[in-house]
């Protein structure tokens, strides 16, 4: 009943916010559209603590340097941009092109100034997040993205891309690890929800600088090790690492070159 009740208001919720921001974005500047998200996420965090029984604990925000920078998140769960876009006043955030599919959506994500590209990635995708990504660096923004690129099952991880490096080299801007075990009570976008706490986890934050293969890999091993460890700390089980799965387009292009063989 709980899971029922919560997916009842979440879409309540979301047609009613994503209709009263469509119309906030026929006003000049993004303040107007800006402040409706930001209530919408609020009444979202809300909701899943009223309905779903899922309390979010927000943890590490001394760890968090001043000015712009980058937070690149463990992806389990629809609901970490809520958590995550409530702990902050103004977040840019990277999203998939498959968010445009829905009503409206696209224009209100145009004028909150979110940093779309191509789910499939590709150069076009990388040419995208670098110049969307320059217009929030420009205006001062802390940028959220998802190094993955798709929302993984507790204890798998997908391939992390080099998207946010990209972005890390030319912003010269510290990048913020961050776990979360919250795909424990929400998993990835399923129906069924579990109460309990979810723990979001800002980690040490990685100084600009490093090369490619070094800050991949020091990313990497911050959040995927974390996330273990927040995830035996909710189940009382014993830490392990996550497996890495393939991608879901890695997977499609497996297929392809099977049926063409």
């Amino acid at each position: 009943m709980r899971s029922l009740a919560f997916n009842i208001v979440y879409w309540l919720l979301s047609i009613t916010y994503a209709s009263a921001a469509a119309f906030a974005a026929l006003a000049p500047g993004r303040g107007a559209t800006s402040w409706i998200i930001r209530r919408y996420v609020k009444r979202m965090v809300q909701a899943m603590r009223i309905f779903a029984g899922i309390r979010i604990e927000a943890r590490g925000r001394e760890r968090l340097p001043q000015g712009a920078f980058i937070i690149a998140s463990k992806h389990q769960s629809w609901g970490d941009g809520f958590a995550t876009y409530d702990q902050f006043d103004d977040l840019a955030f990277v999203t998939g092109d498959h968010l445009e599919k829905f009503p409206l959506l696209g224009t209100v994500l145009r004028k909150l100034g979110a940093i779309v590209v191509n789910n499939c990635g590709g150069r076009e995708a990388r040419e995208a997040l670098k110049h969307r990504a320059a217009d929030a660096h420009a205006a001062g923004r802390k940028i959220l993205i998802y190094p993955e690129g798709n929302l993984a099952k507790v204890g798998e991880k997908f391939r992390y891309r080099s998207g946010v490096w990209h972005m890390y080299r030319d912003f010269d801007m510290p990048v913020v690890p961050l776990a979360t075990n919250l795909g424990l009570f929400w998993p990835q976008e399923a129906f069924e929800k579990h109460p309990g706490t979810a723990t979001l986890e800002f980690l040490d934050p990685i100084p600009t600088g490093l090369p490619k293969d070094e800050f991949l890999a020091r990313l990497e091993a911050a959040i995927e090790g974390r996330t273990a460890e927040l995830v035996a700390e909710a189940t009382g089980r014993v830490v392990t690492p996550a497996v890495q799965v393939p991608t879901p387009d890695e997977l499609a292009k497996a297929a392809r070159v099977a049926a063409t063989a």
